[in-house]
């Protein structure tokens, strides 16, 4: 039996590990860290930080490379067959070093719950007929971030907020019905198609982390200079993790 623990561990900032994260880690028989090449060694260097940082008891930390997904085929397909080959990419990991069982560790960025297919990719182990069981430790989503990092609320009063994708977004238009809108996994600044009428935008990328990047403004008046920062931001880095919040004031007739 295996028993996976699914650790949300914030933004990249080791002081977002809550104490339930720190003794889930603690007690793990193996801590899986997924290798995404180079342009984004950052993210495994700060996993590397946050295990020497935190694990006092001697809890085997072994490294793996996570596929890479089809960026040329339609997208959902594409996903799809990328969680397969993560699946299978678990598998072989806990195999090798699970083979009679044990406690199993995956570092999750942000929370498991928000835009993140770690539960999904351990219910096609489980579907496989893998003997587990899964325990998800809540972490800080790059929303709170976003939120104090601008020191504003989510939500209006009484009022509702969509979560979304650049996609969608991009896809759809603005949704009927919603004043604000909370946007993840962008990479094409789909709020440039929007009008911007009325429209106040609380942007950051790399949230928590010491180089943090905030703007915020009329969208008319800053979009602009985001998709800038933004393209000069990822060319510095090699990759770019942002989200944004989209408020729109109603206009009285």
């Amino acid at each position: 039996m295996i028993d996976l623990q699914l650790i949300g561990i914030g933004t990249g900032n080791p002081d977002h590990l809550t104490r339930a994260a720190i003794a889930a880690m603690n007690a793990a028989d193996l801590i899986l860290l997924p290798r995404k090449g180079d342009a984004k060694s950052d993210l495994i260097d700060l996993r590397r930080t946050i295990c020497a940082d935190v694990l006092i008891n001697a809890i085997h930390v072994v490294e793996f490379d996570l596929p890479e997904r089809d960026v040329d085929a339609s997208y959902l397909d594409a996903v799809d067959r990328w969680h397969d080959a993560i699946a299978t990419a678990w598998a072989d990991q806990i195999t090798r070093h699970l083979p009679n069982g044990g406690c199993l560790a995956l570092l999750v960025w942000g929370d498991p719950s928000l835009y993140d297919s770690t539960l999904r990719i351990a219910a096609r182990l489980r579907a496989d007929g893998l003997p587990m069981t899964v325990t998800v430790v809540p972490g800080i989503t790059s929303l709170q971030v976003l939120t104090a990092a601008h020191s504003i609320p989510l939500n209006d009063l009484a009022a509702p907020v969509l979560i979304t994708t650049g996609r969608r977004l991009r896809e759809g238009g603005w949704p009927d019905g919603i004043d604000t809108l909370a946007v993840m996994l962008d990479g094409a600044c789909a709020f440039q198609k929007l009008d911007p009428v009325g429209v106040t935008i609380w942007w950051g990328a790399y949230l928590g982390m010491p180089h943090e990047a905030l703007a915020t403004g009329p969208l008319a008046e800053v979009a602009a200079r985001i998709v800038g920062t933004r393209a000069r931001l990822r060319a510095t880095h090699g990759w770019i993790m942002d989200t944004y919040l989209l408020r729109r004031t109603p206009i009285c007739e």
